[in-house]
């Protein structure tokens, strides 16, 4: 069967294809320290998990509108509009099944051939896929360590051209834990004012920090009208499985982005569009004893792996990864991921599955459980002194 060729721009998440593989080892009596996927070890919290049992059994199990239920696209009005300040209207909201519809169809919905989109490079590997998939040319602007992963503005100014069309924003990000400052995001405002660039801000992290505050592109002059916030539940509410995301855009957008939803998907679950109703309007207490257990999970990884030799790792500001340099240990990052797999028994991701910028990096997810960390920092400890004895001998 011959496919279509715009297959061939289609690219993958490797955490999956990693998964696969220590799943395979795993069959075969292997045990294996699971730190390559990015979802958080918690359980979703009661409260939304008995709303969502209590709404399946009380018969919202029917198709809903296409950009949301009116009491869910409410909540996240209210919700994130008071997070940063800002004064937003059901209207502007679209849900969808997960965070990365909003990336495929703003893509969809803005971005042609010969336009340029502009994204973090080390970033979430979907953002460059989904771009050359739509048609588009992927710019990456480098991410590095020097500067705490955070993006150098002066660089991305020399990317920005008359076909320039989008700007990719991840604070906190994906896979470096880096943050952007206030400063950061002002100057990168003043930039997409002066060229009428779109902003795509995917903040699926901002509640998952553990300094400074987190600032939206979309709090700044001029920018409400041209910023798209992708956020959604399932970092904060340890809700992967339900599926359930959302973009916050100007409302001319909408009917746009929601007719890519009913070409699609039809909806979002109805059911676990009410239990995200109930994450935002309860408790917030299980999202800050995980946030709490995630920077002790840090603290822990970040420091082991800074005692191993020929490793270093910063001190990510947000998100779950740590993403150390280990270049220095004699061979290329995707072939040390899979030493470290296949030797050491301790499933990681390549910097490179992340794009070219992450050369000579591991991302390693800490949504594990410390003792489990401290078996891995072992394992990779002991992995690494081989190499060396290897290397010397």
């Amino acid at each position: 069967m011959k496919l279509a060729e715009r297959m061939s721009r289609l690219g993958t998440e490797t955490a999956f294809e990693v998964l696969a593989k220590a799943r395979a080892l795993e069959s075969q009596g292997k045990e294996v320290v699971h730190l390559e996927i990015g979802e958080p070890d918690f359980d979703t919290p009661v409260h939304v998990v008995t709303e969502g049992a209590e709404s399946l059994r009380s018969g919202f199990t029917h198709y809903s509108p296409s950009p949301g239920i009116p009491e869910l696209r409410s909540a996240i009005a209210r919700f994130a509009g008071a997070k940063r300040g800002l004064n937003f209207s059901p209207d502007q909201v679209v849900v969808t099944p997960g965070g990365k519809p909003i990336m495929f169809f703003v893509l969809l919905a803005l971005a042609e051939e010969g336009d340029e989109v502009i994204y973090p490079n080390p970033g979430f590997p979907i953002y460059e896929s989904m771009i050359n998939f739509s048609g588009a040319r992927a710019v990456p602007t480098p991410l590095r360590e020097e500067n705490r992963f955070r993006l150098d503005i002066d660089e991305l100014a020399g990317l920005i051209t008359s076909k320039t069309r989008l700007l990719i924003l991840n604070s906190p990000a994906n896979p470096t834990g880096g943050v952007l400052e206030r400063a950061d995001l002002q100057r990168i405002a003043a930039l997409a004012v002066e060229h009428d660039l779109v902003v795509l801000s995917d903040e699926i992290y901002s509640e998952i920090l553990y300094e400074g505050e987190h600032v939206s592109i979309a709090e700044f002059p001029d920018m409400a009208e041209r910023t798209i916030i992708l956020d959604g539940f399932s970092k904060t509410y340890a809700m992967t499985g339900w599926r359930l995301g959302y973009g916050i855009m100007p409302t001319e957008l909408v009917p746009s982005i929601s007719r890519l939803v009913t070409n699609s998907v039809s909806c979002t679950a109805t059911a676990v569009q009410r239990a995200g109703v109930a994450a935002l309007a309860g408790p917030q207490d299980a999202v800050r004893g995980m946030v709490e257990e995630f920077r002790r999970r840090r603290d822990v990884i970040v420091n082991g792996l800074n005692a191993i030799p020929r490793i270093r790792c910063a001190m990510p500001a947000g998100a779950f990864y740590a993403f150390p340099y280990v270049g220095a240990v004699g061979m290329d990052c995707r072939k040390f991921a899979d030493y470290l797999l296949y030797e050491a028994g301790v499933a990681t991701l390549s910097g490179t599955s992340f794009g070219s910028y992450g050369e000579g990096y591991l991302r390693l997810s800490y949504a594990n459980s410390v003792e489990n960390i401290e078996k891995a920092l072992d394992r990779i400890d002991g992995a690494v002194r081989r190499l060396k004895l290897v290397n010397s001998g």
